[in-house]
């Protein structure tokens, strides 16, 4: 991990080159001029991540609140995901998304999620020939077991870069975690907050001593386990507040109290 004290240039290494941000911007949920105005925001206050997907139906209003902002394309890693009922289509898919985001590539392209059983290794070949094409830096999946990586590996030979998964310290799984590690896969977390107990003593407590508010422990939390996080809102002083953690430090103490809030949600 390359070490600093401000957030948003904190990043781990993604293969087959290049790096990803730890902390990013979620847009799951926010639509229309919403959209486009808290991406603009978000931007504003200094994330350089942004995370739509195909499903969102917002990708046009991403693209423009990144167009708006005037940074500079290389500025900001932006991902998308195609969903696997796409199967067949991925490629004109992503053509669509970058068209609606104004770009001609992402830098990280998901499987939204598995196809029930199915671990969707045809469209994984699609993901594998859209980065051999230059339009997608780096692929991935989302929803994935780590058996289901497995598979998707052993089927086509190439292992995701990324997984994204529903993750915070009341859904911490050592095991999960070290599995991805020994993978060679970035852990990304979303929903943070909404997959957590804000009011629970344990996370009130050590928000309370630092003066941070329990959803910005969250996100330290997961700085510290080096897993990539997405908060979303679209409101412009939580969006600044979810970032404001450049100024605190979780001690082991604290990390292993929050890690052991696994099962409490």
């Amino acid at each position: 991990m390359t070490t600093t004290t401000d957030p948003f240039r904190t990043t781990v290494p993604l293969p087959p080159g290049g790096t990803i941000p730890l902390l990013g911007f979620g847009t799951w949920q926010i639509t229309g001029d919403a959209a486009r105005q808290a991406v603009g925001w978000a931007l504003e206050a200094g994330y350089r991540h942004l995370d739509t997907a195909t499903v969102y139906r917002n990708e046009a209003e991403v693209g423009a609140g990144l167009r708006d902002s005037g940074l500079p394309r290389e500025d900001v890693f932006l991902t998308t995901k195609v969903p696997p009922n796409r199967a067949g289509q991925e490629l004109a898919t992503l053509q669509q998304s970058l068209t609606a985001l104004g770009t001609d590539h992402v830098d990280l392209w998901l499987i939204h999620w598995p196809n029930g059983s199915d671990v969707a290794s045809g469209t994984w070949r699609a993901l594998v020939e859209a980065r051999e094409q230059g339009l997608a830096r780096s692929i991935g999946v989302s929803n994935y077991s780590l058996g289901q990586l497995d598979a998707l590996t052993e089927e086509t030979g190439v292992t995701p870069a990324v997984n994204q998964i529903e993750w915070s310290p009341f859904l911490f799984d050592a095991a999960v975690a070290d599995g991805h590690r020994r993978r060679g896969v970035a852990l990304e977390g979303y929903s943070p907050f909404q997959a957590s107990r804000l009011d629970h003593p344990t996370l009130t407590d050590i928000a309370a001593r630092l003066g941070k508010a329990p959803t910005q422990v969250i996100v330290r939390w997961h700085l510290q386990h080096e897993v990539v996080v997405i908060p979303k809102s679209a409101n412009r002083e939580r969006i600044v507040a979810n970032a404001a953690v450049g100024d605190i430090e979780l001690t082991a103490a604290d990390m292993a109290a929050l890690d052991g809030l696994a099962g409490q949600g």
